[in-house]
């Protein structure tokens, strides 16, 4: 009768851990300018307290960051929080001074993968800039994400700023240096986001 008390013994199967989202990203994800609680990422805390309770998110966007500086952060930030989720927000300030594209790609690709090695899924947040920076320039510059994203197999979110740079009347949704969107622009900001990263959660 010894197999009477083997149940006894077995253990329950673990409970799914809860996810835990980094962001790493530039201004745009840092709340420049804004209240703090304001920006898409605080927004995305309380969407999340709704309808995914027990996830966590951990905030690691630097305003003026570049992916170098991305780059030379994530390995530490990877094993700190161990994160399910990685939101890479990065490229724009690469844009801004001129950098080579290949190195923001590579950059890019670096860091998607890495996170990825790590176990967590990535979602890849794209830029654009307007065209006065040089037609070919903005296209092959906005065609990069896609391209990493391609290549990693990872998830993509085209513009984070569709909405809100293309908007009508853009001017009322950036703050006076026209490059940082006001807090009524994070709404919108959030809905690009979502429904990428919404797949990802499930």
């Amino acid at each position: 009768m010894a197999w009477h008390g083997a149940g006894a013994t077995a253990q329950a199967p673990a409970a799914p851990r809860a996810p835990v989202i980094l962001v790493l990203g530039d201004s745009l994800s840092a709340e420049y300018g804004l209240a703090r609680g304001t920006g898409w990422v605080a927004l995305l805390e309380k969407q999340l307290a709704e309808e995914k309770p027990g996830a966590r998110v951990f905030n690691a966007s630097v305003s003026g960051e570049t992916t170098s500086g991305g780059r030379s952060r994530l390995a530490a930030l990877l094993a700190q929080h161990r994160p399910s989720l990685v939101l890479i927000e990065l490229g724009a300030n690469d844009a801004l001074r001129g950098l080579p594209l290949k190195n923001t790609e590579e950059n890019l690709d670096w860091m998607t993968q890495t996170a990825q090695q790590a176990g967590a899924q990535v979602l890849l947040l794209g830029m654009q800039i307007p065209p006065n920076y040089g037609a070919d320039y903005a296209k092959r510059f906005a065609h990069l994400f896609a391209a990493v994203a391609q290549t990693r197999k990872a998830a993509l979110v085209p513009f984070l700023l569709a909405g809100v740079a293309d908007a009508a009347d853009p001017a009322r949704l950036f703050q006076p240096d026209r490059m940082h969107p006001r807090a009524e622009a994070q709404p919108q900001m959030l809905a690009n986001v979502w429904p990428q990263l919404r797949k990802l959660l499930r």
